[in-house]
């Protein structure tokens, strides 16, 4: 199932926090089961607060939309223990054409190594060159050559080493070549079998021989083997039973994480000459390999802007990602996309009235607690509807949210804006709850939002909120900062500024501006009111 991420801009405020939730609700109730609520930012005092006041969990935190390993199909092919013998390496890597290696993994599934091919092509030509093993498990020459061991049971036998000899009937001296410790490949040979054993051979196996009744229950120091392949076969699979952690490239590994950002990835790829790479996850285990062509094409992340359209105010790598969809009620800003997309922009006072709409237009009901929860995001977003941006249908939609869940609007209106200040938060910490940055032609513009229901102790900090300014104007380089403490009860707003007051004054009609202060009556919203302002100065 791919997931969809419905997120609201950045610093996020009540609407948006909220909106995201329902929306999310919304279209999972319709059957999409694939959404999900995504914050990208901490949550101000006044969300946080009504989260816990209608029992919801807070959104997941969204750092990014950047394409990442995990969103691509890479593949995931068996994953190889140390000890498997290099034959079943072999039958894994050529049980798919486009596998050319495969992870060799640990116990506890961390990454030993890399088995290619090339390396076991590599291992079997040297073979030749040099006819012997070392130190070979006899559980996996048993497994290599389906063979099972006649020896009476006391005899044990952990590994066999030795040089390999094919003594098959041939004129001349059968044995030739033969010393003790050798391993000894014969057919249906009691002669070679009796004279391996005086010899005190490492090993003997018996290739499609009917000799196996013979030496069963055999008490000797050779180990004698029966198998239903012939010598030469035999002979092969010897050299490919050793394990395949001898042959594994441990050194100088190249692998991926599955948050790794694709661009990074292809970067890496680029400069290394590997054809795949080990996929780890957050534990470091091995969960599968990708190669070049899966970043032809990479699965781009699924995403829904809600109470925003605006690249500066979204989730850091849109640009990689797949708008979906955009609900939003503000100006039509800089999002762009490549194909069609579903948007939804409405002149309403709060995106939430959005979404309490397209419930109604599928014939749903929110549950209690997720009505009172959008209520109270209509009411913060609208100022209790005395904001210029508020419509009648705002408070429509309100109230119905508000009988659905059982409260009264007015005394949920004052819990909303005095949740909002806690007197133990810094000035920074205040500046940034609900902070957005906007771009007027040339202009590059940062405002701060503080909404109560008394302007007058967050006033007596002015001289701290205009320090925390100043670092900000530094930083950022914006050509004017503004915090706007607006009060509810006072229908205006307490403007404290960095900038040209000559530009302020016109903007707003007002004269009388004393320290980077101003009481502006009856602007209580930011997008309606402050930014269209400037925006007719600045162009």
């Amino acid at each position: 199932m791919n997931t969809t991420y419905v997120c609201g801009h950045r610093n996020p405020d009540t609407d948006s926090i909220v909106s995201a939730m329902a929306y999310t609700r919304l279209m999972n109730a319709l059957g999409d089961n694939g959404y999900v609520a995504a914050r990208l930012g901490h949550l101000n005092d006044e969300s946080a607060f009504l989260l816990q006041k209608f029992h919801f969990e807070s959104p997941l935190f969204l750092h990014t939309v950047r394409t990442q390993v995990r969103d691509i199909d890479f593949d995931r092919p068996p994953l190889l223990g140390t000890r498997v013998p290099v034959s079943y390496a072999w039958e894994v890597l050529e049980s798919k054409t486009d596998n050319h290696s495969a992870p060799i993994i640990l116990e506890d599934g961390s990454l030993y190594g890399i088995i290619t091919a090339s390396s076991i092509a590599n291992s079997d030509m040297a073979s030749i060159q040099r006819p012997h093993i070392e130190n070979v498990p006899v559980f996996n020459l048993l497994s290599a050559l389906e063979g099972r061991i006649l020896n009476e049971n006391d005899d044990a036998f952990d590994a066999l080493s030795g040089d390999v000899v094919l003594a098959m009937p041939m004129s001349g001296e059968t044995l030739r070549g033969m010393k003790p410790g050798s391993i000894v490949l014969c057919g249906h040979q009691p002669d070679v079998v009796e004279k391996a054993l005086a010899l005190k051979a490492s090993c003997v196996v018996l290739c499609q021989s009917d000799l196996g009744e013979t030496y069963r229950g055999l008490t000797s120091d050779t180990c004698v083997i029966a198998t239903p392949c012939d010598a030469y076969r035999a002979a092969r699979l010897l050299y490919q039973s050793i394990p395949v952690s001898r042959l594994a490239q441990t050194q100088d590994l190249v692998c991926f994480h599955l948050d790794d950002f694709i661009d990074d990835v292809r970067e890496t790829i680029l400069q290394s000459r590997y054809r795949s790479y080990p996929v780890l996850d957050e534990n470091n285990k091995v969960v599968g390999t990708l190669s070049r062509y899966h970043l032809l094409r990479p699965k781009r992340k699924r995403v829904v802007l809600v109470d925003h359209n605006e690249v500066g105010q979204s989730v850091p790598g849109l640009d990689q990602a797949e708008i979906v969809g955009i609900i939003d009620h503000h100006r039509l800003a800089d999002v762009q996309t490549g194909y069609p997309t579903y948007m939804r922009n409405e002149p309403v006072g709060s995106t939430t009235t959005i979404v309490a709409t397209m419930f109604q237009e599928h014939g749903l009901t929110p549950g209690e607690s997720l009505a009172g929860l959008m209520a109270a995001a209509i009411i913060s977003d609208t100022v209790m509807f005395k904001s210029p941006t508020a419509t009648p249908r705002d408070r429509r939609i309100a109230e119905r949210l508000a009988r659905i869940a059982g409260i009264d609007l007015e005394e949920l209106g004052r819990e909303v804006f005095s949740a909002g200040q806690s007197a133990g938060k810094s000035a920074r910490a205040l500046l940034m709850t609900d902070f957005k940055e906007f771009h007027l032609a040339d202009h590059k513009l940062g405002i701060s939002q503080v909404t109560t229901m008394d302007a007058a102790p967050l006033l007596d900090r002015r001289a701290e909120f205009l320090e925390e300014m100043q670092k900000m104007e530094a930083e950022k380089g914006y050509d004017m900062v503004l915090l706007m403490i607006t009060d509810v009860l006072r229908e205006g707003t307490e403007l404290l500024f960095l900038g040209d007051v000559e530009i302020l004054k016109q903007a707003f009609a007002v004269r009388d501006v004393h320290d980077q202060h101003v009481f502006l009556k009856g602007v209580v919203s930011r997008k309606k009111q402050i930014v269209p302002a400037l925006a007719i100065l600045w162009g």
